[in-house]
């Protein structure tokens, strides 16, 4: 009696792992894009603001800063802008994290090759790694949408990025992706 216990203890502890794993995998599928206010960490430095994430690989974002920062992704190109000393500077978005962070379906593949995913307090965390950069996702335990990444920026800083107040498939106005409307 006590091995069928176990035996149905372990099936469930199994089944359960699959499902969570399954489950962030169709919600990410079933995600056109995402509104959310960001807390960001790089080094000791802590910035926050607002972004739209719109699958595959676009992304704006609006800085709470005296200079009006702005970060904006077409797909190909990451721009930041802010009146500072009224100047941009434009990557190539293949050239940063965000590359692979934009990118649901490389996010969905990695998961997919993965053991099993950590619980972490509220969320879950998946540990990526791809060619010499490696990122921690992190999902809501609840609602099961992304909520954090970890990652290096081309500086070689250490970024963290925590969303609060995520929506999910909002109306979203594409002009808002066009890097010709942040250049000066």
């Amino acid at each position: 009696m006590k091995k069928l216990i176990l035996i149905f203890f372990f099936l469930s502890t199994t089944i359960t792992h699959g499902s969570v794993k399954s489950q962030i995998i169709s919600n990410l599928i079933s995600t056109d894009n995402l509104k959310f206010k960001f807390k960001q960490k790089i080094d000791e430095k802590i910035e926050t603001g607002n972004c739209i994430i719109n699958y595959p690989k676009k992304i704006f974002c609006e800085y709470d800063d005296f200079y009006k920062k702005v970060l904006v992704s077409n797909g190909k190109s990451l721009l930041i802008n802010s009146n500072k000393n009224n100047q941009y500077f434009r990557y190539s978005l293949d050239k940063t994290p965000l590359n692979l962070i934009l990118d649901k379906e490389f996010i969905i593949s990695q998961i997919r090759e993965l053991g099993e995913e950590i619980s972490v307090g509220d969320n879950y965390k998946f540990e990526l790694t791809y060619e010499n950069l490696d990122i921690i996702i992190y999902f809501d335990n609840q609602s099961l949408n992304l909520v954090g990444w970890s990652t290096i920026d081309i500086y070689q800083n250490k970024v963290e990025t925590k969303l609060s107040i995520v929506e999910k498939n909002i109306q979203v106005d594409q002009k808002i992706f066009d890097i010709r409307n942040y250049t000066n």
